[in-house]
Order: structure tokens, then sequence, then C-alpha cells
């Protein structure tokens, strides 16, 4: 029922040698909304995990996970759902949440055992707390609604800030996903860095051909990965994180690290990337 996977931290360096494979080895989540199964990939990014699960009509719990040592998953943590697929619920600390599809949870420290159920596709991204803040669910409508981009860059896009100081309060958690307009393809262009957090993207609403390509690396180094529907990826500090889609897509993206300043970003422009 519970699969983990650990992805180590990388080194830049590292990254400029790294060929197609070992860059999706690394950086890319692949299969993690697998029917009946809870899987996770544990980074050493700021010990931010990702993962999905899939109760399939039925019941699935997360409750210990090895890799944090503790009797809980969030005993010392704090957590995100967000649900992609139809409706399900969401059961912790004696409470529980009936979620549709776009619909955001936040799970503060200590919530203990999280139980999911029903039709739901579960996104997960969770990292350490330091102390304990409500738990809530987020609806669309209460989402702080950012509208950025022009038609003429092919950008329009509608960013929705779920867990964010604008909205609730988290420890080191923030989360939103952002929404293309129709006939526009490019996220976050021009590109950033943020070396105080790292940052993590998942890529969903997509038709099974389409494809997003997705750009890291460092600016003057970058990459490309080829990104599926529902496939994350994780982004250093000192990686960009962009890209353009084929058809309609959304990302959800989720952050960790010093701080929770959505603003906090060091910005580059297409003509000094390379």
């Amino acid at each position: 029922m519970l699969s983990v996977e650990t992805r180590h931290a990388i080194h830049p360096d590292h990254a400029r040698t790294m060929g197609t494979q070992e860059l999706r080895e690394h950086f890319l989540g692949t299969g993690l909304f697998a029917p009946g199964e809870i899987r996770l990939i544990y980074t050493h990014y700021d010990r931010f995990t990702l993962g999905g699960a899939v109760p399939n009509g039925a019941s699935l719990t997360l409750d210990v996970v090895d890799e944090t040592r503790t009797a809980t998953f969030l005993e010392r943590r704090e957590m995100g759902v967000v649900n992609i697929g139809g409706t399900g619920r969401v059961s912790a600390a004696g409470e529980t949440w009936e979620m549709g599809r776009g619909d955001v949870l936040y799970l503060g420290m200590g919530a203990g055992p999280v139980t999911f159920e029903g039709e739901g596709r579960f996104y997960l991204v969770s990292a350490p707390a330091h102390r304990a803040c409500p738990h809530r669910l987020i609806k669309l409508a209460e989402a702080n609604r950012v509208e950025l981009g022009e038609a003429a860059t092919s950008n329009k896009r509608v960013i929705n800030q779920f867990i964010h100081p604008t909205v609730m309060e988290s420890c080191q958690l923030v989360l939103g996903y952002t929404q293309l307009v129709e006939g526009s393809v490019w996220n976050t262009m021009p590109a950033h860095v943020h070396d105080r957090r790292m940052e993590a993207y998942l890529y969903w609403g997509m038709t099974p051909e389409a494809r997003v390509l997705h750009l890291m690396g460092e600016p003057t180094e970058t990459r490309h990965m080829m990104i599926a529907n529902e496939e994350a990826v994780i982004s250093p500090p000192w990686s960009i994180h962009s890209g353009a889609g084929i058809g309609e897509y959304t990302f959800i993206w989720a952050m960790a690290g010093d701080n929770v300043d959505y603003t906090d970003m060091d910005f580059v422009q297409p003509a000094d990337l390379k």
C-alpha cells in the first residue's frame, strides 16, 4: 500500500554532466498515482516530500513512514493535499473533509494518521514544521487569484494561491496552482530562481498525448525534460523552472525553505538564459 523513494540533493556541478536519463532519474517523479496505493518521494531538498494517494473507491491510510523516524508521518510535519480526481474524502485528527476536483486541504503538524477514501486522486506535499497551524479545507473560490502574462507573449495565466500568507497560516509550506488561459503555452517566463527555497511542480489536466517541455538547470546551463500528465518535477534552489506545453495544462507548485514570501524570486530574463 505504501512505497517511498528517497532522492538525494544534487550539486549543480553534477547536474551539468547529466544526460537525459540521469536528469529524469534525479528530478522527475513518475507513476505517483497508482490505484490502491500511496507512493511518496522523500527528498533531501528541505526534507520536502511529494507523492500520490489513490484509494480507488476504497480506503488508504498514511501513518508511519520509516524515513522520518517518527511515530506518525505528520508528527513533526505539515501537509498539503490537492484532489486532482473525482470526489473523495480525507480524514485526520477526528475530522473529515469532502474534497472535489481542485480542492486543497492543509493539515497542520500533529494531525496523526490520514485516511483517503472515495474516487479522489490526491496529490500530497509535505515539509517539516515547528508548530501546529489549524487544519483547513480551501475551495477555489477562497484562493487568492492573481492574473499575469499577456496573450502576445503566450503566457497569459491565472495563479491560484491556496496555502499562502494572504489566505491562511502555515509554517514553511506554500502551495497553489497555475492555469494557462486558452491559447497560452508558457508558464513562468521570464524564469527565476530562489536560493532560499526549493520547489516542486506537478503537471496535470493534460491529454495522454500532450507533453510539457520543462526547462531546468542553472540559468547559464539550462537543461530540459519532456513531461507527461501527472508527472512531477523536483526543482532545486539553484534551478530555473519554466516550460511550454502542447495544449491545455495546469501545474501545481509547492515550496519549502527559509520563508513563505511568494515574491522572493531572482528573475532571469530570456536574453540571459543559455
